[in-house]
Order: structure tokens, then C-alpha cells, then sequence
């Protein structure tokens, strides 16, 4: 009787082996379950997490790509905050989501470049651990302190720093984020003595430094741009190589004395690792089209960023020679978070 069952599968086996050498002889291929999951994608609600706190420029970013993801796709495209140790614990969750594009996060220089550098102990290998997107934007940091500091340039700063050392305190949104690399940089070119003050994220850092709490910010420039134009916080510098269109008054950090001083954050869109090629590449075109769309791009340049969409390759060369870059500048501030 097994003998005979035995005889029946392979039979069967047979059948379906001949089946499909015939459909393909026919020109027909069956798709593979990743192509048919591409194909069905999406068919319920995506979460972007932005692993820092609401408000700041990841978050900003995250919103207005997410509402346009989905309008254009017809499904809920939900934006969760997740802020903690400097985006490890909001992106370390998104490693360990299912990989089928239905859970993202909004990365940062900090999340993929310069988090791997400086902790000691990471929850997440940040290339293996991912499929890149695409890089959504660039951002200048802005150097900014209160409107009634007594200092208005960045010389004035310095010099006030090094008749006052230890007296200076930088926000920033979190260990190893580009504002507390931003601040670390500053120090190490400038020789000013200041004290780093790490928060869930660059609103309340803002917050602080309007309340008196700490000295200055090197914020990004989306999220520091209202104040300024408003008049409640003052910027001394932006900390790019050339000047903000948005603040073409003010210098950049290397204008003002501090020469070869260049810092710019950046952001992009991760699914998990094992997440399927078709559906990687569709977040991809959606994304970039979003990106390139006029109202899109106005909407990012009007909050102090450079839109800049590219294909999953050409950001993972990047993050490659961006974290190369932060390792270099991490070892020789000897910086180390445990």
C-alpha cells in the first residue's frame, strides 16, 4: 500500500513538473511569491517611524512624504514616533518588523552613519539590518542661540567660550545625532570648552534653549527656521559649505573664521532586511516621483531642505561613504557611548 501511495505522488510530481515545463515552453512563468506580493502591495495601512521625537525635521519629512504616499496609493500611511538613544530604539524596533513594506522608518545621518561609529553596543547592524529606499532630503544645520545672547557672530561666541569655559551648553536631539556631531565638530576646530545636553529629539532641545536652559543649538534648519524668522531665537551661522537659500544673510560657520568647518544632515526611507526586491523598488519609484513633484520639492525647500531622491543603489554607496566619513571624525574626537 506505501508502495503504492509512493507511486501515486511521484506521478503527481511528474504531472506538475511536465505542467510547467509546458506553461513555460508556452511563454507563460509562474511569478514567485515575491512578485506577487509586489503585485497585491499595498493592501493596508504603512507605518513610518520616526524614531525621534514629533516636530523635528525627521518627523516633518516623514508627514508630508506619508500624505502624499498615501493619497497616491489610496491606504493609511501612519506616522509613529518613536524617540530614544539617539533613533537606536525607534530603528532598532523597524529591524525587527516583518520585511513586507508595511513597516518603514525615516532614518537620519545619525540612525545610519554615525550611531554605528559611536555606541559601543548597537541593537541593529545598519546595513544588514536594512533595505535602503531612497534619500528623501539634505539639511544645513543651523547654529542658533538666544535672541538677547551676548554674542551675534560666531567669533564673538568663540571668544566668549574661551573667557568663559564649561559656561556653554549645546542641545541636541541625541547622542550621535548630525546636531551633536555638529557641536562635537565645532569643539574640536574651535577649541571652545562646551557641554553637550542630549534630549529625545531636537523640539524639546529647542524648547529649552528658548526657556534659557541651555546656550545654543546646532539645529536643522527646517525645524529652527520659524524661530528664527520669527525673531525668538537668533542663527550665527549655518553649518554647510555654502549659505542656506532660506537665510541668504546668514554665514556659514567656515565664513566666520572657522575654515574647512562643513556638516549636512541627511535622511532617507529603510524597510527591514529580507523585505522583496519588487516591493523595495516600488516604495522606490513612489517615493522619488513624490519627491520630484513641484509642490513636493517647494514644500521641502520652503522648510530649509534640499529634496534629493536616488535609487536604493545610489543611497546605499552613500550611507557606505558617509559612515567611513563619521568613523574618521568619531575616532579622532574619541567619542564612545556605551
Amino acid at each position: 500500500m506505501e508502495k503504492k501511495n509512493t507511486m501515486k505522488g511521484g506521478r503527481r510530481a511528474a504531472l506538475g513538473a511536465i505542467g510547467g515545463v509546458m506553461l513555460a515552453g508556452a511563454g507563460f512563468i509562474l511569478p514567485s511569491t515575491a512578485a506577487l506580493a509586489a503585485d497585491q502591495y499595498p493592501s493596508k495601512p504603512i507605518t513610518i517611524n520616526v524614531p525621534f521625537s514629533a516636530g523635528g525635521t525627521t518627523d516633518i519629512l516623514a508627514r508630508a512624504i506619508g500624505q502624499k504616499l498615501g493619497q497616491k496609493w489610496g491606504v493609511s500611511v501612519v506616522v509613529e514616533n518613536k524617540p530614544g538613544a539617539g533613533g537606536n530604539i525607534g530603528t532598532a524596533q523597524v529591524a525587527r518588523s516583518a520585511p513586507d513594506g508595511y513597516t518603514l522608518v525615516m532614518g537620519t545621518i545619525g540612525t545610519h552613519a554615525i550611531n554605528p561609529n559611536l555606541y559601543k553596543d548597537m541593537p541593529y547592524d545598519a546595513v544588514k539590518d536594512f533595505q535602503p529606499i531612497t534619500r528623501t532630503a539634505m539639511v544645513p544645520n543651523a547654529l542658533v542661540v538666544q535672541k538677547d545672547a551676548p554674542y551675534n557672530t560666531v567669533q564673538e561666541l568663540i571668544e566668549y567660550g574661551k573667557k568663559n569655559p564649561g559656561m556653554l551648553t549645546f542641545g541636541s536631539s541625541g547622542h550621535g545625532s548630525t546636531l551633536h556631531m555638529s557641536g562635537e565638530t565645532f569643539k574640536m576646530m574651535t577649541g571652545v570648552d562646551m557641554i553637550h545636553v542630549p534630549y529625545k529629539g531636537s523640539s524639546p532641545a529647542v524648547a529649552d534653549l528658548l526657556g534659557g536652559q541651555i546656550s545654543m543649538i546646532f539645529d536643522n534648519l527646517p525645524s529652527a527656521l520659524p524661530h528664527v524668522k520669527s525673531g525668538t531665537l537668533k542663527a550665527l551661522a549655518v553649518t554647510s559649505s555654502s549659505r542656506a537659500e532660506q537665510l541668504p544673510e546668514t554665514p556659514t560657520i567656515a565664513e566666520s573664521g572657522v575654515d574647512g568647518y562643513a556638516v549636512m544632515s541627511w535622511f532617507g526611507l529603510w524597510a527591514p532586511k529580507d523585505t522583496p526586491k519588487e516591493i523595495v523598488n516600488k516604495l522606490n519609484e513612489a517615493v522619488v516621483e513624490i519627491i520630484k513633484d513641484p509642490e513636493m520639492q517647494q514644500t521641502i525647500r520652503s522648510q530649509g531642505a534640499i529634496p534629493h531622491p536616488e535609487s536604493p543603489e545610489e543611497f546605499a554607496a552613500f550611507i557606505d561613504s558617509e559612515t567611513k566619513k563619521w568613523r574618521d571624525v568619531v575616532k579622532s574626537a574619541g567619542l564612545t557611548i556605551q
